[in-house]
């Protein structure tokens, strides 16, 4: 049997994805500025073996661009938040095997940029950082980058389309592999021959190069993805090495697992270059009457609001609500599409309506028992179609000492968890190379650019 893979899904910020729980007194998320919280957590799930942490991300505020922001201020919900990228830096320097994973949006940071940042990353990690490409679904984000309103969905993935085509130009393309010599005896620290410009012209960017860094050790980083509609998993099939999905069960996620492996076929990649990794929230006891009676210890705290704000889905694109019995699927949304249709498929002897938002998204992905039990739960799951498991958390770092002290023994026992690490980048780790491999289109670039145009 395969071992799964495991991520630490957090975001730097008070209140991610189950709101409320910072208030518990074990929880340490609201000291999110504190980069000591953040740096004993990449060690603690270091030595429990987890592959990656991985930070999300938001440029805006959920909910309509005009609308209230009271709710967000209140729970602190993803406001205040601080740059996750800035922060890996940290992380690297203080782990040596762990993944090192976050959210960038394509509307927040010019491709050449982008890049660079992302290289300078993969140097200072060795080779672990992994990137998640989002297109976004927040009407205030597009503001906040010169931008009336949010692109139409399908649009949001040709421009995502642009802007991978640019950093992977970069990445892969813009260096020879030998042409950083530094030798001292001739004086050359590099060779000009061996570094192209790209020349890039599309509709959004041009973009000369060359990128600025030379190769890191993954030249392009690991590449997540998370889209769960028709385009979001089109570009995924070509794209994704990993992609993250939150069914609601065992079935709609091997449905949707095999759609995106058969979409990959097409688009000239195998089905086993996507790993599949399925967000749980888990709640561990002892016994089982301990793990329901924790379960009941978290719900207490649960925020209804802000669930509810955080989904967007309570709110017409005009900042007017929909009444609590509105069905789920009369909602006009121009994001989270995926997501929406999860939810609508949740609820499945009647018609879901805004009212269950909350109690569905707070319910949604949990896996409440013994380890014993909840190592039964993966298997089914992984008899699905996953390779891996993005946790969430109810409390930092407690939620993650639960699963690292108590289940992945378990899981190590049934040859569901690694016992080691493999020695290397990410990639490698991942999948026992440490650059894309040639089926991926990013790999088209290299060897494509000539130096005609050196002066």
């Amino acid at each position: 049997m395969t071992h799964l893979r495991f991520n630490a899904f957090v975001m730097n910020t008070g209140s991610h994805v189950h709101h409320g729980q910072w208030r518990h007194p074990a929880a340490r998320q609201a000291d999110f500025n504190d980069v000591r919280l953040w740096t004993d957590l990449a060690k603690r799930l270091e030595g429990g073996l987890f592959d990656a942490i991985f930070f999300a991300d938001v440029v805006g505020l959920y909910g309509p661009a005009d609308g209230s922001y009271e709710v967000h201020a209140r729970e602190g919900l993803q406001i205040p938040s601080n740059d996750p990228a800035v922060l890996l830096s940290a992380l690297a320097v203080n782990t040596e095997h762990l993944g090192l994973a976050f959210t960038s949006n394509v509307l927040q940071q010019h491709p050449f940029q982008f890049a660079r940042q992302m290289s300078t990353l993969d140097h200072i990690s060795n080779g672990r950082v992994a990137w998640n490409i989002v297109t976004g679904t927040l009407e205030g984000a597009a503001r906040n980058f010169n931008l009336d309103n949010l692109p139409p969905h399908d649009d949001r993935y040709d421009w995502a389309r642009e802007y991978v085509d640019v950093v992977y130009k970069l990445w892969e393309g813009s260096w020879d592999p030998d042409a950083l010599v530094r030798d001292k005896q001739r004086g050359i620290f590099a060779d000009a021959a061996k570094i192209h410009k790209i020349n890039h012209r599309g509709p959004r960017y041009r973009v000369d190069g060359p990128h600025l860094p030379s190769p890191s050790p993954q030249r392009t980083p690991v590449l997540y993805q998370a889209g769960a509609s028709a385009a979001g998993k089109a570009f995924a099939a070509e794209h994704a090495e990993a992609i993250f999905i939150i069914a609601p069960t065992p079935q709609v996620a091997a449905e949707g697992i095999r759609e995106t492996r058969e979409l990959a076929v097409r688009a000239g990649r195998r089905a086993d270059d996507i790993k599949f990794y399925q967000g749980f929230a888990f709640v561990v006891g002892s016994t089982e009457e301990e793990a329901r009676r924790k379960e009941s210890e978290i719900e207490s705290y649960i925020s209804l609001d802000g669930y509810q704000t955080h989904r967007s889905y309570g709110a017409r694109p005009d900042g007017t609500f929909y009444p609590p019995d509105t069905p789920l699927s009369a909602i006009d949304t121009n994001g989270s599409i995926g997501l929406l249709d999860w939810l609508r498929r949740s609820v499945t002897d009647r018609e879901p309506v805004i009212a269950d938002v909350g109690r569905l998204i707070a319910s949604t992905a949990r896996i409440v028992g013994t380890p014993e039990q909840i190592a039964d739960q993966l298997v089914v799951w992984q008899r699905a179609g996953i390779d891996g498991v993005n946790m969430f958390n109810w409390h930092i770092p407690g939620s993650y000492e639960d699963f690292i002290d108590h289940v992945m023994p378990v899981l190590r026992e049934r040859g569901l968890a690694q016992r080691e690490y493999v020695p290397g980048t990410l990639r490698r780790k991942l999948f026992g190379t440490d650059l894309i491999n040639d089926r991926h289109p990013a790999a088209a670039y290299r060897g494509a650019f000539t130096n005609a145009d050196i002066r």
